[in-house]
């Protein structure tokens, strides 16, 4: 009976110490999976993968000018950058940072606070079309639809297009489309 009682004693000291060394896994497994849950959720999507063999897309042209670091900046602060490298075609009206600059002081640091981020998006969708037009073919439009669900009206002077009043500077064929460099921050009409 005792040989009985010690083997029940010892059965279930292992079967303790297996319970709690198990528990303690769980424990790690579940902090470990939160923390990577918790990394992943921020920077997820397409934007995030890094390919240098494929054309740039017209977030990596973006984030591969010093001319843009305010735009790049605006497009993370409103979540926006998976959009940017869809198959697209995309054609992006991107604001210098000179053009950034020029708003009123404070406008900026305004809409980069986290509360604003529906308005920055906003903003940044407006300087988004559906297509893949040349400065040239932009020409032969009078307006086009914006990404925001708005329209931008088109102006010709001379040789120069003018996008909702920003003045097209420079274009840069993308792997899903074209940005067009421009001299200004096209804010949408207010509805």
């Amino acid at each position: 009976m005792k040989r009985i009682q010690k083997y029940l004693v010892l059965s279930a000291a292992f079967l303790l110490v297996g319970i709690v060394s198990n528990c303690k896994n769980e424990a790690k497994s579940e902090t470990s999976t939160a923390t990577s849950a918790e990394e992943n959720t921020h920077k997820q999507g397409q934007a995030f993968i890094k390919d240098d063999l494929s054309t740039p897309t017209v977030l990596d042209i973006a984030i591969g000018s010093p001319d843009h670091t305010t735009l790049v900046a605006a497009v993370q602060a409103a979540s926006l950058e998976n959009v940017l490298v869809n198959a697209g075609p995309l054609m992006v009206f991107a604001p210098t940072n000179e053009a950034f600059a020029a708003l009123p002081e404070g406008t900026v640091e305004d809409l980069l606070k986290p509360e604003n981020k529906d308005a920055l998006a906003n903003i940044l969708k407006y300087h988004v079309t559906p297509g893949n037009y040349s400065k040239e073919f932009l020409k032969k439009f009078k307006k086009l639809g914006q990404a925001n669900d708005q329209s931008v009206m088109i102006e010709v002077k001379g040789d120069d297009v003018y996008v909702g009043g920003a003045k097209i500077i420079a274009s840069i064929s993308a792997g899903n489309g074209i940005v067009h460099v421009v001299d200004k921050v096209m804010l949408p009409p207010s509805e």
